[in-house]
């Protein structure tokens, strides 16, 4: 479905992906014009979002347009992608664990969930994927700055690092269109939550 323009503030993010095919980022609608114009898109995929009609042709008088893409590929040097660690969020981590408390099995919405560390940084437990786990305010409380043995708790699925193609997904839950996430879905680990 091609957005009109009174649509254009429900126009979904677009996915950047380097020329390898490899997924960058979420650009705007804006953003993604600027690329066609400056003429770096170099193949496309996906359904149209988007159809922007330009001015008019002095010499002609036909009007200029543009489809915009759900996915699209920039021309440029292909970097490693992935290399670093994906940023620690608590939207990410809450999509990441699907909004579950992994101590006591409930679902929450953000705002009822927390970041918990499994070994407290009181202890020397880092801020990192694999030492935190969303969960509920209550159980958080609960278990404090103990440990899991001392309390008696158990973790419901163990904490993982995302690649680089599920935090893409974690950070933009929820606006994804089909196509996208058939796209990075191909790249997500065979241990993703979000396959489920």
């Amino acid at each position: 479905m091609v957005a009109t323009l009174a649509e254009y503030d429900r126009v979904p993010r677009i996915l950047r992906l380097n020329i390898a095919g490899q997924p960058i980022d979420w650009v705007s609608w804006e953003e993604a014009v600027c690329l066609y114009a400056r003429e770096i898109i170099v193949w496309t995929l996906g359904d149209a979002v988007l159809h922007i009609r330009g001015g008019h042709s002095r010499f002609d008088g036909s009007q200029s347009y543009m489809d915009i893409h759900s996915i699209i590929a920039c021309q440029g040097k292909v970097m490693p992608v992935a290399k670093g660690v994906p940023p620690l969020t608590n939207q990410a981590l809450f999509g990441r664990d699907r909004n579950v408390c992994l101590y006591c099995g409930g679902s929450f919405s953000d705002n009822k969930l927390t970041r918990d560390h499994i070994v407290p940084t009181s202890r020397g437990g880092k801020d990192s994927w694999d030492n935190v786990v969303a969960a509920c305010k209550r159980c958080n409380h609960y278990k404090g700055n103990r440990l899991l043995e001392e309390c008696n708790v158990q973790l419901h699925a163990l904490p993982y690092l995302p690649n680089f193609a599920e935090y893409l997904a974690l950070t933009n839950s929820g606006r994804i269109l089909g196509d996208q996430m058939d796209f990075l879905k191909r790249s997500f680990g065979a241990d993703s939550r979000l396959l489920h």
